[in-house]
């Protein structure tokens, strides 16, 4: 007796549900393979061919009794109890409303599902066109053939797709991971592209994690992932890595009976940042690698939320991760996903706490993550920019000494041969005239004084923090004048190249470079001075530091202090009053000040705007008190 398979909905339903619920290839196989790990399979297996595209598990397979029947009863809920909320071996079930297995109606009219159980196979068409009888074609038992199972388990063959899979195992599998959590050693995915040996696939988060270059983890059971970091930074950078709880807020929600409960919702898994957009994203049904996905029970509800929650802030666009909100598919609660199963109702009150969090706390902590990042690999560039630069000071250091010694050894031998070969007095000898000689010949061994000379800095702000109201201002105006920022040294500074690299102290910097430098390049040093600064040891110390160097300099002081030698203080000086974190100046002072900036900018070589577009510059960043 041939047997008889009839799908338990309106025929029509499969013409207009079908095709509307995916619209991407990679959701289809999200949706079959849920189906597998729901029946328990421990292997899946995605065959791409010329003409087909098969998903074949060793799951338990349908008897064609009881599980057939099952299978054709579209959008009964499958989960209504505690109890038939896991599988047999204990999974918690993916699937709800037992419509997934229509997804492979987005991509083929004609879908053949093929299952054996203890040797009984059973076969039969799913189409989009069904007759008002609700009989689907059958597929006879001598037809049916598996390609990798063979006691138990169920293939969906998708016949002419109108959608096509990648052309490589590697790309699928990118493409996979992203939307597939659950896999790991007990369910392994095996993708085989026109008969080729098999990619497989035993971990999802491994090849995900170990491109970032930071990690924020949430929850026990995703404290692991923080192994899989390649990117060397965060062993020296420890707030690369960041191990934290779960996160746990209460709510209140109603149930399916309309009756209001507290329950916890607990978001769970990881968020993390790119080292760079590696632009993989090679092909429009490609998945980004930046995204903030959306799991319950290790199905994807969401595949990116950022652009729900993001700011379009530059560092945003490095960021990617996975949170797991169980509660979103808690059976005693709402069905809250979207009729296209690729989304979540957006009032629902478990997606708004999510969103909350992630908008304001999570994705922020995240962008914060990038920018550590990203400072930490400046002051490696800028500590190895310094280290050339002191491996070129050194170099100097030999040749100067090389230079005095065989210079002197040179004008001494030439005199000595002078005056032994004539009878004269050594006062007769044009002695400046050999030395001028002798030095001018020998100047080639210095050649790396103007290579020493080009590298260092050239401005020094020095200043305490108490007073980076005055020193930001004086800042903002050296960089308005087109002084370049790395020119120009300034701790406090928002701009990190003009900082000294954090890893480097400021005082052996200044004695490497300026001290005992033999270049004649010298740093000029402006001074903010204050009651703050004159109690500040390390500025004092900064003091001591130029008036070494014997360089000319500049001083901007705050009103209620006396700048002391051994400052230049007979000539006239900058004084501005300050107020909070505000700098005010009267009409004198603030004609003053931009006198002194373009005087500093001249004798330093660079051009400058003129003083009454720098006095306007400065009334934007000042309070000028008529």
């Amino acid at each position: 007796m041939e047997k008889e398979y009839k799908i338990d909905i309106d025929p029509r339903i499969l013409e207009l549900l079908g095709p509307s619920l995916y619209t991407n290839i990679y959701y289809v196989l999200a949706e079959l393979i849920a189906n597998a790990y729901d029946a328990d399979a421990h292997n899946v297996y995605i065959i791409a061919e010329s003409d087909r595209i098969i998903i074949e598990d060793d799951g338990s397979g349908m008897s064609y009794g009881k599980g057939v029947k099952k299978y054709l009863a579209i959008g009964t809920e499958t989960r209504t109890d505690a109890e038939s909320s896991y599988t047999k071996e204990g999974r918690r079930k993916m699937g709800r409303k037992g419509v997934g297995k229509l997804a492979a109606l987005s991509v083929s009219e004609n879908v053949n599902v093929t299952t054996i159980q203890n040797g009984d196979k059973s076969g039969f068409v799913l189409s989009k066109h069904v007759g008002k009888d609700g009989i689907l074609t059958p597929i006879k038992e001598t037809e049916i053939k598996f390609r990798k199972i063979t006691d138990k388990g169920t293939a969906i063959e998708m016949v002419t797709p109108k959608y096509s899979l990648n052309k490589t195992a590697e790309t699928i599998k990118r493409n996979l991971i992203r939307l597939f959590p659950a896999i790991d050693k007990n369910f392994r995915l095996h993708i085989i592209v026109e008969g080729k040996t098999p990619l497989t696939l035993d971990s999802n988060h491994e090849e995900m994690i170990r491109h970032l270059a930071g990690l924020i983890t949430l929850g026990t059971e995703f404290k692991s992932y923080a192994k899989h970091l390649k990117n060397p930074a965060h062993k020296k950078e420890k707030s690369l890595l960041d191990i934290r709880p779960e996160f746990v807020k209460p709510i209140k929600i109603n149930d399916k009976k309309g009756q209001e409960k507290e329950v916890n919702l607990v978001i769970k898994g990881w968020i993390g940042v790119c080292e760079s957009t590696r632009g993989a994203k090679l092909d429009a049904k490609d998945f980004s690698d930046n995204f903030v996905s959306l799991f319950s029970n290790k199905k994807l509800g969401e595949y990116n939320i950022l652009p729900n929650v993001g700011k379009n802030l530059l560092n945003e666009v490095y960021v990617s991760g996975q949170l797991h909100i169980d509660l979103f598919e808690e059976t005693e609660l709402p069905d809250m996903a979207l009729s296209n199963r690729q989304g979540y109702k957006d009032d629902d009150i478990r997606y708004v706490e999510v969103v909350n969090y992630v908008r304001d706390t999570l994705l922020p902590e995240a962008v914060a993550l990038r920018k550590r990042y990203s400072d930490y690999k400046n002051e490696d560039k800028r500590a190895a920019k310094l280290a050339r630069e002191k491996e070129v000071e050194d170099r100097l250091e030999q040749a100067y000494g090389k230079y005095k010694t065989e210079t002197a050894s040179r004008i001494r031998q030439k005199i000595e041969g002078l005056l032994g070969r004539y009878p004269i007095k050594a006062s007769d000898l044009d002695i400046e005239g050999i030395v001028e000689s002798e030095v001018l010949s020998a100047i080639p061994m210095l050649g790396l004084k103007k290579d020493a000379d080009e590298n260092k800095k050239r401005i020094l702000i020095s200043h305490t923090f108490a007073d980076k109201c005055l020193a930001d201002v004086i800042y903002k105006m050296l960089i308005y004048n087109d002084i370049p920022k790395e020119d120009i040294i300034y701790t406090n500074s928002e701009n990190e190249v003009s900082r000294i690299p954090k890893r480097t102290d400021i005082f052996e910097y200044l004695r490497n470079f300026f001290v005992d430098s033999r270049s004649s390049q010298k740093i000029y040093v402006i001074y903010v001075t204050s009651n703050d600064m004159s109690r500040a040891w390390a500025a004092v110390a900064e003091v001591g530091a130029g008036w070494v160097t014997k360089r000319n300099h500049e001083i901007f002081n705050i009103m209620d202090h006396k700048p002391q030698p051994p400052l230049v203080v007979t000539t006239e000086y900058h004084n501005s009053v300050k107020e909070g974190a505000s700098i005010k100046m009267n009409p004198v002072e603030h004609d003053k000040f931009a006198v002194k900036i373009l005087d500093i900018c001249s004798e330093l070589g660079y051009a400058t705007k003129d003083k009454d577009s720098n006095k306007d510059e400065l009334r934007r960043h000042v309070t000028i008190m008529e």
